[in-house]
Protein backbone atom coordinates (compact mmCIF):
# COMPACT_ATOMS: atom_id res chain seq x y z
CA UNK A 1 0.00 0.00 0.00
CA UNK A 2 1.38 3.30 -1.12
CA UNK A 3 0.38 7.04 0.33
CA UNK A 4 -1.05 7.54 -3.39
CA UNK A 5 -2.85 4.84 -3.46
CA UNK A 6 -5.06 6.14 -0.36
CA UNK A 7 -4.57 9.19 -1.56
CA UNK A 8 -6.45 8.29 -4.63
CA UNK A 9 -8.97 6.46 -2.55
CA UNK A 10 -9.82 9.14 -0.11
CA UNK A 11 -10.47 11.73 -2.61
CA UNK A 12 -12.21 9.44 -4.73
CA UNK A 13 -14.89 8.41 -1.38
CA UNK A 14 -14.78 12.23 -0.50
CA UNK A 15 -15.78 12.98 -4.56
CA UNK A 16 -18.80 10.39 -4.30
CA UNK A 17 -20.09 11.59 -1.45
CA UNK A 18 -20.25 14.85 -2.77
CA UNK A 19 -21.37 14.23 -5.81
CA UNK A 20 -24.25 12.39 -4.20
CA UNK A 21 -25.15 15.41 -1.91
CA UNK A 22 -24.96 17.83 -4.84
CA UNK A 23 -27.46 15.77 -6.83
CA UNK A 24 -30.02 15.99 -3.60
CA UNK A 25 -29.35 19.64 -2.90
CA UNK A 26 -30.30 20.27 -6.90
CA UNK A 27 -33.48 18.28 -6.07
CA UNK A 28 -34.48 20.80 -2.57
CA UNK A 29 -33.66 17.28 -0.74
CA UNK A 30 -31.39 17.36 2.78
CA UNK A 31 -28.13 16.61 2.71
CA UNK A 32 -26.93 12.30 2.64
CA UNK A 33 -26.55 12.13 6.79
CA UNK A 34 -29.38 13.35 7.75
CA UNK A 35 -31.36 10.56 6.09
CA UNK A 36 -29.19 7.77 7.95
CA UNK A 37 -28.30 7.04 11.39
CA UNK A 38 -24.70 8.31 12.65
CA UNK A 39 -22.84 4.59 12.80
CA UNK A 40 -24.55 3.36 9.75
CA UNK A 41 -23.36 6.61 7.36
CA UNK A 42 -20.19 6.15 8.68
CA UNK A 43 -20.75 1.91 7.88
CA UNK A 44 -21.99 3.28 3.97
CA UNK A 45 -18.56 5.71 3.95
CA UNK A 46 -16.53 2.97 4.84
CA UNK A 47 -18.48 0.59 2.01
CA UNK A 48 -17.46 3.56 -0.57
CA UNK A 49 -13.44 3.36 0.59
CA UNK A 50 -13.60 0.29 0.32
CA UNK A 51 -14.98 0.42 -3.22
CA UNK A 52 -12.41 2.97 -3.70
CA UNK A 53 -9.33 0.99 -2.53
CA UNK A 54 -10.39 -1.53 -4.61
CA UNK A 55 -9.81 0.58 -7.82
CA UNK A 56 -7.44 2.69 -6.42
CA UNK A 57 -4.87 -0.20 -4.71
CA UNK A 58 -3.47 -3.35 -4.84
CA UNK A 59 -6.01 -4.45 -2.12
CA UNK A 60 -9.34 -5.76 -3.67
CA UNK A 61 -12.76 -6.82 -2.41
CA UNK A 62 -12.94 -10.38 -0.63
CA UNK A 63 -14.73 -12.26 -2.68
CA UNK A 64 -15.78 -14.70 0.70
CA UNK A 65 -17.38 -11.71 1.86
CA UNK A 66 -15.62 -12.44 5.58
CA UNK A 67 -12.88 -10.75 7.21
CA UNK A 68 -11.00 -9.63 5.96
CA UNK A 69 -12.56 -6.50 4.34
CA UNK A 70 -9.97 -6.68 1.34
CA UNK A 71 -7.42 -8.87 0.28
CA UNK A 72 -3.89 -8.34 -1.62
CA UNK A 73 -3.47 -11.31 -3.91
CA UNK A 74 0.01 -10.66 -4.58
CA UNK A 75 1.24 -10.55 -1.19
CA UNK A 76 1.00 -13.48 0.88
CA UNK A 77 2.18 -14.37 4.38
CA UNK A 78 1.97 -18.10 5.98
CA UNK A 79 0.43 -18.72 2.56
CA UNK A 80 -2.65 -16.77 2.99
CA UNK A 81 -3.20 -13.43 1.21
CA UNK A 82 -2.10 -10.29 3.11
CA UNK A 83 -5.91 -8.62 3.95
CA UNK A 84 -6.88 -5.67 5.46
CA UNK A 85 -9.91 -4.04 7.35
CA UNK A 86 -10.94 -0.86 6.97
CA UNK A 87 -13.46 1.21 9.28
CA UNK A 88 -14.42 4.74 9.22
CA UNK A 89 -16.06 7.12 11.96
CA UNK A 90 -16.32 10.91 12.67
CA UNK A 91 -14.82 9.39 16.54
CA UNK A 92 -11.94 11.30 16.22
CA UNK A 93 -9.39 10.09 18.52
CA UNK A 94 -11.22 7.15 19.25
CA UNK A 95 -9.03 4.49 18.03
CA UNK A 96 -10.28 1.14 16.47
CA UNK A 97 -13.24 -1.11 16.68
CA UNK A 98 -14.85 -4.69 15.79
CA UNK A 99 -17.34 -6.85 15.68
CA UNK A 100 -14.74 -9.68 15.99
CA UNK A 101 -11.41 -8.29 17.18
CA UNK A 102 -9.27 -9.73 14.80
CA UNK A 103 -5.49 -9.93 14.16
CA UNK A 104 -4.33 -8.56 10.77
CA UNK A 105 -4.10 -4.85 9.25
CA UNK A 106 -6.27 -2.35 10.16
CA UNK A 107 -6.96 0.51 8.42
CA UNK A 108 -9.12 3.04 10.61
CA UNK A 109 -10.24 6.56 8.53
CA UNK A 110 -11.83 9.21 10.42
CA UNK A 111 -13.54 11.94 8.86
CA UNK A 112 -15.98 15.28 9.46
CA UNK A 113 -19.30 15.89 7.97
CA UNK A 114 -20.02 19.68 7.04
CA UNK A 115 -23.33 20.29 8.63
CA UNK A 116 -24.80 22.31 6.01
CA UNK A 117 -23.75 20.91 3.15
CA UNK A 118 -23.05 16.98 4.43
CA UNK A 119 -20.15 16.97 2.37
CA UNK A 120 -17.30 14.58 4.44
CA UNK A 121 -13.53 15.68 4.78
CA UNK A 122 -11.10 12.89 5.91
CA UNK A 123 -8.95 14.31 8.49
CA UNK A 124 -6.83 11.48 9.92
CA UNK A 125 -5.92 7.42 8.57
CA UNK A 126 -3.71 5.38 10.31
CA UNK A 127 -2.97 1.74 9.43
CA UNK A 128 -1.55 -0.96 11.75
CA UNK A 129 -0.99 -4.69 12.31
CA UNK A 130 -3.32 -5.82 15.18
CA UNK A 131 -3.12 -8.42 17.56
CA UNK A 132 -6.48 -10.40 18.18
CA UNK A 133 -8.73 -11.18 21.11
CA UNK A 134 -7.25 -14.61 21.42
CA UNK A 135 -3.10 -13.20 21.84
CA UNK A 136 -1.84 -13.04 24.88
CA UNK A 137 -1.01 -9.59 24.30
CA UNK A 138 -4.21 -8.58 22.43
CA UNK A 139 -5.08 -5.29 21.20
CA UNK A 140 -8.69 -5.24 21.74
CA UNK A 141 -10.67 -5.60 24.74
CA UNK A 142 -14.71 -7.01 24.65
CA UNK A 143 -17.15 -4.23 25.36
CA UNK A 144 -20.04 -6.37 25.40
CA UNK A 145 -23.19 -5.55 23.47
CA UNK A 146 -25.34 -2.93 25.00
CA UNK A 147 -29.36 -2.44 24.71
CA UNK A 148 -31.07 0.44 23.54
CA UNK A 149 -33.34 1.32 26.22
CA UNK A 150 -35.63 3.53 23.92
CA UNK A 151 -35.81 0.44 21.20
CA UNK A 152 -35.03 -2.46 23.42
CA UNK A 153 -32.67 -3.24 20.49
CA UNK A 154 -29.60 -4.46 20.92
CA UNK A 155 -25.88 -3.69 19.41
CA UNK A 156 -23.77 -6.22 17.90
CA UNK A 157 -20.99 -7.48 19.86
CA UNK A 158 -18.02 -5.09 19.92
CA UNK A 159 -14.47 -5.01 20.44
CA UNK A 160 -12.54 -1.83 20.74
CA UNK A 161 -8.81 -1.53 21.06
CA UNK A 162 -7.41 -1.03 24.12
CA UNK A 163 -4.61 1.92 24.87
CA UNK A 164 -1.69 0.01 23.04
CA UNK A 165 -3.33 -1.28 20.04
CA UNK A 166 -4.63 2.80 19.90
CA UNK A 167 -0.98 3.49 19.88
CA UNK A 168 0.28 1.52 17.57
CA UNK A 169 -2.59 3.30 15.17
CA UNK A 170 -1.73 6.67 15.82
CA UNK A 171 1.93 5.14 15.86
CA UNK A 172 1.17 4.12 12.51
CA UNK A 173 -0.89 7.70 10.92
CA UNK A 174 -0.56 8.07 7.38
CA UNK A 175 -2.36 11.24 7.22
CA UNK A 176 -3.47 13.50 10.06
CA UNK A 177 -4.36 17.54 9.86
CA UNK A 178 -3.00 19.40 12.54
CA UNK A 179 -5.39 22.02 12.53
CA UNK A 180 -7.85 19.91 13.64
CA UNK A 181 -6.35 17.40 15.46
CA UNK A 182 -4.01 18.04 18.35
CA UNK A 183 -2.37 15.13 18.84
CA UNK A 184 -0.13 15.85 21.31
CA UNK A 185 -2.00 15.56 23.75
CA UNK A 186 -3.15 11.90 23.27
CA UNK A 187 -1.99 9.37 25.91
CA UNK A 188 0.62 6.17 24.80
CA UNK A 189 0.98 2.69 25.78
CA UNK A 190 3.60 0.21 24.16
CA UNK A 191 6.49 -2.22 25.43
CA UNK A 192 9.14 -0.51 23.51
CA UNK A 193 10.47 2.02 21.71
CA UNK A 194 8.58 5.11 19.90
CA UNK A 195 9.14 3.91 15.97
CA UNK A 196 10.77 6.35 13.65
CA UNK A 197 7.94 6.41 11.68
CA UNK A 198 5.29 7.87 14.66
CA UNK A 199 4.50 10.85 14.75
CA UNK A 200 5.14 10.78 18.94
CA UNK A 201 9.07 10.13 17.76
CA UNK A 202 11.47 13.11 19.49
CA UNK A 203 11.11 16.11 17.36
CA UNK A 204 8.19 14.44 14.83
Amino acid sequence: MKVSHLEGAINATQTLVARINSNLGASGAKPLPEYIQGNNFSGLVSNVLCDALDEHSPYKHNSHQAYPDLINPRVKEGGQAVGLEVKSTVQIGKGGESHNGHSGWHLIACFQIEEATGLIRFIHVMLAVLNGHTHPESDWVYVGSKVNATTGSRRTETYNTTLAGTTKLRDGSVYLDPTVIDFKRWRQARSGAVPAFSIFRPGG
